[in-house]
């Protein structure tokens, strides 16, 4: 019996540092906002470039104070963007871009999140974005600029209901940029969940 525990206790102590590994249990993140509380499984084994940068950000405390910056939700497109901006609408520093792992099977459906990024497809840093609605035109087509699509992640597996009342926001412009939502709705921690 004490041997079962002592391999518990070491089990616990190995937990954070096999999430991170790409052969490890599927890491969940936990974002706590202004609205409620939203837990991200991250998906290791087909994204794990894409989830490793996702923890870091999430493990310095970068995401902590950001803003839900970007909401669009009409028949074209379904998605909740975040991760870049802090409450003063101060774009943050970022480290260096990753490569774009589009081509590893997962879609954009309702309930995914993606990493934002510009035209170039390897351009994607701390942004990312969540899928309301299947945006299947965002998915892989073609190994070409215009082709690559979003790279999704992981899935919400609760707090949907947080996002999508994100997502219901009036939105408005802000300096350069479109579909800003008018209330603002803050990250107030990001961190990796651990089983109590």
């Amino acid at each position: 019996m004490r041997f079962i525990r002592l391999l518990a206790l070491l089990f616990c102590l190995a937990a954070p540092a096999a999430a991170l590994a790409a052969d490890g249990p599927a890491p969940v993140v936990v974002f706590e906002t202004s609205k409620g509380m939203i837990f991200i499984q991250l998906d290791n084994q087909k994204a794990p470039v894409t989830t490793a940068n996702f923890l870091k950000y999430v493990n310095s405390g970068f995401y902590d104070g950001t803003i839900f910056h970007r909401v669009v939700n009409n028949k074209g497109m379904g998605i909740v963007q975040g991760g870049g901006y802090d409450a003063s609408f101060h774009q943050k520093p970022t480290m260096p871009p990753i490569a774009c792992e589009s081509r590893n099977g997962l879609e954009n459906k309702a309930g995914t999140i993606s990493m934002a990024r510009t035209a170039d497809p390897d351009s994607a840093t701390s942004q990312f974005f969540v899928n309301v609605r299947d945006n299947d035109f965002l998915n892989f087509r073609s190994a070409t600029p215009e082709g690559m699509g979003y790279a999704v992640f992981g899935r919400i597996i609760r707090g949907m209901n947080v996002i999508q009342d994100i997502a219901n926001l009036r939105t408005a412009p802000r300096g350069m940029m479109d579909d800003v939502p008018v209330e603002q709705v803050v990250v107030r921690k990001a961190y990796l969940y651990k089983e109590p």
